[in-house]
């Protein structure tokens, strides 16, 4: 408990709150957010037109290096189109790990698609390439994909093919999707990247979310840069962002007065007021990172001549360290450190809930898990917040 104490004391001492509640992320609002929204808000351009919508994917194709971002309502939103677009129906299958945020299971299942959990590595906390690569020679058979006319994976055990796979890059942490990429190319399997978290994270100088067919961000209240809710599709393929901006705003037919759609869309495009909010942190990313970097710096100097290890990045990997994690020695050590935590004003969290652990999930195929398995018995979040 001495330890767990020192822990609280050096967090309070950090953000210098000596008596305050400590949460593990909130958004910091230091820069133009009131102007932008004022701004917003006296041109009565509120929704979903408005000059900051436009803008706020300009500086986020830019600042990733990905030709065109497509904003959405939230990143749940922008998977879901991700895979419309991927061509994922009710009679396909999609790879996914089970260590993720539930958004990543619910898009495939809006498509009626069912996900296949398949193991993390523990390093990464990412999809595992090697227990991917496995699974697909010893689990699946290519054969013609009658819906495209493409050899893709059949699955030995369901009958069902493959056709995606979405990995998610953990805390911000890149899983080794260059790897994984290999591995969809020669299973001709359509990689959609889940980087929700790690808008600003590099896997050897390029961008999480840009080496797929598509990536997707979140910017919720509780990420990096926030919009208060909303979400961004990346893609380099001119007419899939096309595509994507029209299904996302009801597949409207441009007109002046009338009212057409010409298949079925989504409501899904972010509003002008919360784009207003996002251009302003946008202009900020570069500062929030370097402070993020240097809070997570004096965490692994703390954490250094401890029996708990703070996750570090990865050689050839730039780490945003949206949420700083630790991994104690094992479930009782986390359970202890989170009550004594939580107790004591320092809000601190464990992993999520396996997706395979969850009811509606329950019955998906999943393969050996033994990673994430390890994890979710050790991993606990910290407090993440801007100082």
């Amino acid at each position: 408990m001495e330890q767990f104490k020192e822990f609280v004391d050096f967090v309070r001492s950090t953000y210098n709150a000596p008596n305050a509640f400590i949460p593990l992320h909130e958004p910091r609002f230091r820069g133009n957010e009131k102007k932008y929204l004022m701004d917003c808000i006296d041109s009565t351009f509120v929704s979903s037109v408005g000059k900051y919508v436009g803008k706020f994917e300009k500086l986020v194709a830019e600042y990733t290096g990905s030709k065109y971002a497509i904003a959405s309502v939230n990143g749940t939103a922008a998977l879901h189109i991700a895979l419309i677009l991927s061509d994922v129906t009710n009679v396909d299958e999609v790879i996914t790990q089970p260590l993720t945020f539930i958004a990543t299971a619910n898009a495939i299942s809006y498509t009626g698609a069912k996900p296949i959990f398949i193991d993390v590595d523990k390093d990464t906390m990412g999809l595992s390439p090697q227990k991917l690569l496995s699974f697909l020679e010893d689990k699946t058979e290519m054969a013609m994909n009658p819906q495209n006319q493409k050899y893709q994976p059949k699955n030995k055990d369901s009958g069902k093919f493959i056709k995606a796979v979405i990995p998610m890059h953990t805390f911000g942490h890149p899983a080794r999707i260059d790897k994984i990429k290999e591995i969809c190319d020669m299973f001709n399997l359509i990689l959609i990247e889940d980087a929700a978290e790690s808008l600003g994270s590099y896997f050897k100088g390029q961008h999480t979310g840009t080496l797929g067919k598509f990536g997707t961000l979140s910017f919720n209240g509780n990420k990096t840069i926030t919009t208060g809710g909303g979400g961004m599709i990346l893609t380099n393929d001119k007419e899939l962002a096309t595509k994507a901006k029209h299904i996302t705003t009801t597949a409207k037919v441009p007109h002046k007065w009338e009212y057409n759609h010409d298949m079925i869309g989504y409501n899904y495009r972010l509003t002008n007021l919360a784009a207003a909010l996002g251009v302003a942190q946008m202009e900020q990313l570069p500062q929030i990172l370097k402070n993020k970097r240097s809070l997570a710096k004096n965490y692994q100097a703390f954490f250094k001549n401890t029996n708990i290890d703070f996750v570090i990045e990865k050689p050839k990997t730039t780490v945003n360290y949206w949420l700083n994690a630790l991994i104690l020695k094992d479930k009782e050590t986390r359970s202890c450190f989170l009550e004594y935590t939580n107790s004591n004003g320092v809000m601190t969290r464990p992993i999520w809930q396996l997706m395979n652990k969850l009811e509606m999930f329950k019955n998906c195929q999943a393969e050996d898990l033994s990673n994430a398995e390890w994890l979710v018995g050790r991993v606990v979040n910290i407090p993440s917040s801007v100082i």
